[in-house]
């Protein structure tokens, strides 16, 4: 019974199933017996009383349960896919209709032989018997009633099953198109958000101009301004950010030359400009009666903190809106020789103060100081000092000691200190109104040589000083900024000193005694502090020049001994290097020269025909520096004009800076040479950059290197960063 059971949800769920599992077994036994057998088991329904039982048997109801599944077989032959037409074949309404007389006579052959195969079935499959039982249960009503249906259908002929199957088919089929329609609703709200994203990263990436990339095209930009003239000093420049987009706008001195005659200016018009860092454009002019020779920017005036720029020129301090180029005060002074020192508050108006060098009235003195208000007038008199030496003016520059006093350093061929309580005090013969402007360091105080003397003898030597700078990071990129924060370092820091032209030395600030001296050729620039290893302690590159051969050196600055030394075919120039701080922990250092003269392996020394070394290259070269690869050097531009100053600008979102740089443009003799200010993204130069080995060896056919992939990749990857 189980075993019919088994065979009618075959039957009932897989029609192929049937064709190929059951129709050997069909085969076996005639189709007319086991027609005959299935239809006397279906005459007997669950729990009803038969003529030949008697009485109510269960054990016949349970019979008849169990082998009504096997009934469903035969009855819903077209539901099964076993009627007429189908698995069976055409024969098999033949074989009902000519031999029905068989199917009555061999009803107990068949049965025999049936529940020889349930027995078999059930020792193959003893766990699914229960199981078999219990799904049948729940099916035994429908399958009853389908099996009256398909008699009913048997009954007129055949018509009934045809139709009870193409009814299936229909709801079948409308089935699976609302299935399709379900999974393409899901496909749809899944595929469309997708393209939408797609489509707008690609719109973002390649539809609009990347901001970054036009940034760097907008800050290679160059404007003529002005006029050069040979033997004149390089014009002042600056760098502060007074539009508010995060740059640092570009302030220059401008000399013009005209045809009119003008009785106090004459031929020459002065002026200071302000240009945008991003495109050049001019925002503001101010026309001045001298040339100016000191732009400084950092100062803020008035509640609203609005950007001050102090031009300087030789008889007058002028503080300007650094936004829009209006007057704001102006100092008349006589003979201004420095510019402008940044002091602590001495008024108690919490506005910085300034402090200005100028030659005194009196001509038997050498030098004065006067202090200026931060939002302008002076401070009591000028202080004038009698100095014995003779040589360049030093400083002033502002000290602050261990201690928390300030000291002020200056000299003139030598290097003095004095206190700024004592300035202030000889000024307005008051005391200073904040208690740390009034103390005194001891240490310095005891290196006075007698009481009655006012100065303390930093260096004093047979030998004039031609240098004197803090030893901060930056430094000389940033020496004209009036800033607080920028001055804080330089304020605290030891000094590097150059003095007899030649002799370099650190000055330590806190016994005032030199760390190291090292001895070179003339030194005729200002030397550029900045990490050349990972010591912590700021390095010095340095430059001299001797028979048309520049040297350009690199020294330790723990110790004075040479970290990098290169030669190049250049005559002498006054440009100073720059010094930038990058993503490596290290500086990149920037200098001019000219082609560079390779160091042959095994050589003593390197040499140059007397024929180049004597003429004044026409070609000028921007070299970039780096640690990495001291026996590399990155060439990022070159140009016929003459660089006389140049500065640093830091971009912090973009991790670039710019070089900005003032040149004399080269004209025919009967012309003033152009005034041309340029300015240059580092990255992008870097990234046209040309790679220049300095040193070549000897063995042919061995690989160079570091290789040109290597080399490009690093500095394609170098980002800078303010120190």
């Amino acid at each position: 019974m189980h075993v019919g059971r088994r065979r009618s949800n075959l039957l009932g769920r897989c029609p192929r199933a049937v064709h190929h599992r059951y129709l050997p077994w069909l085969s076996r036994r005639s189709v007319r017996g086991e027609m005959a057998a299935a239809l006397s088991r279906a005459l007997k329904l669950p729990g009803k009383k038969g003529s030949d039982l008697g009485e109510y048997d269960p054990l016949t109801q349970a019979d008849s349960e169990d082998e009504s599944e096997e009934d469903d077989l035969v009855l819903n032959y077209p539901r099964n896919g076993l009627g007429r037409d189908s698995c069976l074949g055409t024969g098999s309404s033949k074989l009902r209709g000519g031999r029905s007389g068989r199917f009555v006579g061999a009803e107990d052959e068949a049965q025999e032989d049936e529940e020889e195969e349930e027995d078999e079935w059930r020792e193959r499959l003893p766990s699914k018997a229960r199981q078999d039982r219990d799904e049948m249960k729940g099916t035994q009503y429908w399958s009853h009633k389908d099996s009256g249906r398909d008699r009913a259908g048997e009954d007129r002929g055949g018509s009934g099953a045809q139709g009870g199957s193409g009814l299936g088919v229909h709801s079948t089929e409308a089935e699976q198109k609302r299935m399709r329609m379900k999974h393409a609703v899901r496909s749809a709200f899944f595929l469309v958000p997708l393209v939408c994203a797609t489509l707008l990263v690609l719109l973002c990436a390649f539809l609009i101009p990347c901001k970054k990339g036009e940034l760097e095209k907008r800050l290679q930009w160059e404007k003529v301004l002005g006029d050069a003239q040979k033997g004149v000093t390089p014009p002042a420049l600056a760098l502060w950010d007074v539009d508010g987009d995060s740059l640092e706008d570009v302030f220059l001195a401008v000399t013009e030359l005209t045809n009119d005659t003008h009785p106090t200016q004459g031929n020459k018009v002065y002026s200071a400009v302000a240009l945008s860092a991003v495109s050049g454009q001019v925002l503001w002019t101010y026309f001045m009666r001298e040339s100016v020779m000191y732009i400084q920017c950092g100062l803020q005036y008035g509640n609203q903190r609005t950007p001050v720029v102090l031009l300087i020129s030789k008889s007058l301090i002028v503080a300007v809106n650094g936004t829009s180029g209006q007057d704001l005060w102006s100092v008349p002074l006589k003979d201004i020789e420095s510019q402008a020192v940044l002091l602590p508050d001495l008024q108690g108006d919490s506005v910085p103060d300034l402090l200005i060098a100028t030659l005194p009235t009196n001509m038997l003195l050498d030098l004065s100081f006067t202090l200026i208000s931060g939002t302008g007038g002076k401070l009591g008199q000028p202080v004038s000092f009698n100095l014995t030496a003779g040589g360049k003016i030093m400083g002033p520059l502002l000290h602050e000691t261990q201690q928390g006093a300030y000291y002020i350093l200056f000299g003139i061929g030598n290097v003095e200190a004095i206190s700024l309580r004592d300035i202030y005090f000889n000024a307005t013969g008051r005391m200073p109104r904040t208690p740390a402007l009034q103390r005194k360091d001891s240490g310095w105080e005891g290196l006075k040589k007698n009481n009655s003397s006012s100065f303390i003898h930093i260096y004093r030597g047979t030998e004039p000083v031609d240098f004197l700078l803090p030893l901060v990071a930056g430094f000389s990129n940033n020496r004209k900024s009036l800033d607080t924060a920028s001055n804080l370092n330089s304020t605290r820091s030891d000094w590097a000193l150059v003095y007899g032209s030649s002799k370099l030395s650190v000055l330590r600030q806190k016994d005032l005694r030199k760390g190291w001296t090292f001895n070179s050729a003339p030194i005729h620039s200002q030397p550029a502090p900045g990490h050349f290893n990972d010591d912590g302690v700021l390095d010095l590159f340095i430059q001299h020049s001797a028979n048309g051969i520049m040297q350009a050196q690199v020294v330790d600055g723990a110790n004075g001994h040479i970290f990098w030394t290169a030669e190049f075919v250049c005559p002498r120039l006054s440009l100073e290097p720059s010094a930038i701080s990058t993503s490596t922990g290290q500086s990149a250092f920037l200098f001019w020269g000219s082609e560079p003269i390779k160091a042959q392996k095994n050589a003593t020394k390197a040499t140059v025909t007397p024929g180049i070394a004597a003429a004044e290259p026409l070609i000028r070269r921007l070299f970039l520096l780096h640690p990495t690869y001291p026996t590399i050097l990155l060439e990022l531009t070159s140009t016929t004009d003459t660089a006389v100053t140049s500065a640093v600008s830091y971009m912090e979102s973009q991790k670039d800076a710019t070089y900005i740089t003032v040149s004399s443009r080269p004209t025919p003799e009967s012309k003033p040479g152009a005034r041309v200010v340029k300015s240059m993204s580092l990255r992008a130069a870097i990234a046209k950059g040309q790679i220049v080995r300095l040193e070549e060896s000897n063995k042919t056919g061995e690989p160079v290197k570091p290789g040109a992939f290597e080399v490009n990749k690093f500095f394609r990857r170098l980002s800078f960063k303010h120190q």
